[in-house]
């Protein structure tokens, strides 16, 4: 009887149960994906990740209880904190994952893990029809990047008090809805919050994807590359984030809270 470890990580946090929790599992081998699929759905966390050596690197997918995914940095970091952490990688060593959003690498910045993601800037269009209500906000401003819609707000307070119908919400096409708004809590430039009940996850604790359309769509508002943002939902997460041309770096912090085998 085959059996594999898996761990669960507290990623974008340096406590458990704070941030947002992610399985990873590293495989010898690629997995069938309906297996994938279903260690997913037992896990039962926004995404759990798979991974398995390839060519000197490492091949990375991510899936929701729902679906497979395209790209998901809490993921990524929680992956890459095993690695380190079970001594598979060596401290000063760069986690380099190949994945369906293109190469991603990791590297341990002191007690920080720094990802190197793609940019995902947001073109500015009116909401789609139902977005608003369904989320039960007025907008200052709204667009879409590559994968999620953008609602700015006009503040701290209203982002967190954001109630969204998640069955309406669910029809809205896209992947994800992210709302933001310039940050009132000291020590932060910007606050988010994303919801994915499309994709089986009403709201995500903490989303480094998002980041990757906030990053480059704070800096064009601020006319700054650098950041500090804390995600506002009930658990929370803080990143460090960076505008490099074409690429986003975002930076946070991981905590091992499971280890257990899948039999």
């Amino acid at each position: 009887m085959r059996t594999t470890l898996i761990h669960q990580v507290d990623s974008f946090t340096d406590r458990p149960f704070a941030g947002n929790p992610a399985g990873v599992c590293v495989l010898e081998r690629p997995a069938e994906d309906d297996w994938m699929q279903s260690v997913a759905r037992e896990m039962n966390v926004a995404e759990t990740g798979f991974l398995h050596p390839k060519e000197g690197d490492w091949a990375l997918r991510w899936f929701t209880p729902a679906v497979e995914v395209d790209l998901c940095g809490h993921g990524t970091l929680a992956a890459a904190h095993v690695l380190w952490e079970t001594g598979v990688l060596p401290p000063e060593a760069v986690a380099r994952f190949h994945t369906r959003s293109g190469l991603l690498t990791a590297e341990r910045r002191g007690a920080w893990i720094e990802m190197d993601f793609p940019s995902l800037p947001v073109q500015e269009e009116r909401a789609p029809e139902g977005l608003l209500e369904s989320l039960g906000v007025v907008a200052v401003r709204a667009g879409r990047s590559r994968d999620d819609l953008v609602v700015e707000l006009e503040s701290e307070a209203a982002v967190r008090a954001c109630a969204p119908d998640f069955t309406r919400l669910r029809h809205v096409p896209t992947r994800g809805v992210i709302v933001t708004s310039r940050a009132s809590t000291p020590g932060f430039d910007f606050v988010s919050r994303f919801f994915a009940p499309a994709i089986g996850i009403d709201e995500d604790p903490v989303t480094g994807s998002a980041h990757c359309a906030l990053t480059p769509y704070w800096a064009e508002k601020l006319g700054r590359t650098e950041f500090s943002a804390l995600q506002v939902s009930k658990r929370g997460g803080v990143l460090r984030l960076r505008l490099a041309g074409p690429r986003v770096k975002i930076s946070g912090q991981a905590v091992t809270v499971l280890r257990c085998e899948l039999v």
